[in-house]
């Protein structure tokens, strides 16, 4: 059944039948919005080691993650033009205020932008800005869409993993973290 048309206005009509119909609206019942949040995360079975991920911050020195070992790390793979990496964005911040800058970091990994592009939605964070401009590491990573969080735990292994928009500071995902910095 074709659904969209320039030339014909019959096909719209059997989508709005199908909509209107019983399956249709269940469909939309049950079904998040585009731009909805999700809550928690995802344990990582087996936790394994965190692929490498080595790449240059916002003033072009690189960052190694394996220099956060011992710490808890939030590593979030984004990009400006994506609406749920735009709205997660600033919880990102939030969260990372949470927790003793000893213990706990966030690593921002933009793919594919340019750092001005980049700089004029963030500003000045605090913390870790890093550019994936070739999506090597996403690719190393296995991300898949965007945005995709993980967290890595003390030892340098993949504790949790998360696809799509989250608010990091939401009481779930805090109490994640502190049961990996506990």
């Amino acid at each position: 059944m074709k659904l969209f048309s320039t030339t014909s206005r019959a096909p719209m009509t059997e989508r709005r039948r199908f909509l209107s119909g019983g399956a249709g609206l269940a469909l939309l019942a049950v079904a998040p919005p585009l731009w909805a949040q999700g809550r928690g995360m995802t344990a990582v079975s087996a936790v394994p080691p965190a692929p490498t991920l080595r790449l240059p911050d916002t003033d072009d020195k690189p960052v190694d993650l394996a220099q956060y070992r011992g710490k808890v790390v939030l590593v979030n793979f984004w990009a400006t033009w994506c609406p749920p990496c735009r709205k997660e964005f600033p919880s990102l911040g939030r969260v990372r205020k949470l927790f003793k800058p000893a213990a706990f970091e966030v690593l921002a990994v933009n793919v594919g932008e340019d750092p001005d592009v980049v700089f004029s939605f963030t500003g000045n964070t605090e913390f870790p800005v890093l550019f994936d401009r070739a999506a090597k590491a996403m690719a190393a990573w296995s991300v898949m869409g965007l945005p995709t969080t993980f967290i890595i735990d003390r030892q340098g292994r993949l504790a949790f993993r998360a696809t799509g928009g989250r608010e990091f500071d939401d009481p779930e995902i805090v109490a994640t973290i502190k049961q990996l910095l506990s």
